[in-house]
């Protein structure tokens, strides 16, 4: 070792290096320190950066499956409006039907009115010409026909059934046979036997008088005993006390016109 190289020397010169390795490994630590704490704080910002990444993800999904359920929505609401034009335009086709209808049941009113006034009218006169049965039933009806044409409250649909109604219960009357009580003009309690509407018979309980309607002379008529018989099983006849049978009765024999 030279000469100038004393102990002091030597221990001062290992006291500089001591503390040149301590600088250098205080620098060196402050170094790396400073390194962990800036990879620290990038996973910390990486990792706040994948939580704002995974929230907006979440958002992002959100707001899909809301798209798609507006979509899905959306296109219900095209199908429910096809189908509400098209019950929209049957209504509106319906409505004009149903406009037409009236206008034409307004018409149809106009002709079907004076039509059910004269068939009252006829009916009318078929009761007063027809041979006297149940006479004052039938003219009741006649004139509840009348009042119900001026009814308000009745539809013209409702009028014709009734005045169709009636008539058909006139037509009956040629059809069938029947044998009801009644009285004569002179207030005589009397069987009366009707035969379709060419014949209206008569016989009191006790048989002491028997007689018919005269379709000529419009007037009731006594016959005697000549037909008391035949008449009292016609009667019996009518009121299902006999079996039908072929009984000989008097019948004005019709006009011929020259």
């Amino acid at each position: 070792m030279p000469k100038q190289f004393t102990k002091q020397k030597i221990i001062t010169l290992g006291a500089l290096l001591i503390c040149g390795f301590l600088t250098v490994s205080t620098a060196q630590a402050q170094s790396l320190n400073s390194s962990v704490q800036t990879q620290t704080k990038i996973n910390s910002d990486a990792k706040k950066s994948q939580q704002k990444i995974s929230n907006l993800a979440s958002q992002t999904q959100d707001l899909l499956n809301d798209f798609r359920k507006v979509v899905n929505e959306t296109n219900g609401l095209k199908v429910y409006n096809t189908q509400l034009e098209k019950v929209v335009t049957d209504q509106r086709n319906e409505k004009k039907s149903i406009t037409n209808q009236l206008a034409g049941l307004e018409a149809t009113n106009r002709g079907v009115t004076p039509l059910m006034i004269d068939m009252v009218n006829m009916f009318d006169q078929i009761v007063e010409s027809d041979i006297p049965f149940h006479i004052e039933q039938r003219r009741n009806r006649v004139v509840k026909l009348k009042a119900m044409l001026d009814r308000a409250d009745v539809n013209t649909s409702e009028k014709y059934r009734r005045v169709m109604e009636n008539y058909i219960a006139e037509l009956e009357y040629g059809r069938t046979t029947e044998a009801y009580r009644g009285q004569l003009e002179d207030g005589t309690v009397v069987d009366f036997l009707r035969v379709g509407r060419t014949m209206l018979l008569y016989q009191s309980s006790d048989l002491k008088r028997t007689g018919r309607y005269n379709i000529e002379t419009r007037a009731f008529e006594d016959l005697g005993d000549d037909y008391r018989l035949e008449i009292k099983e016609g009667l019996s006849i009518a009121k299902n006390e006999k079996a039908p049978d072929l009984v000989p009765l008097p019948v004005t024999a019709a006009e011929v016109s020259q």
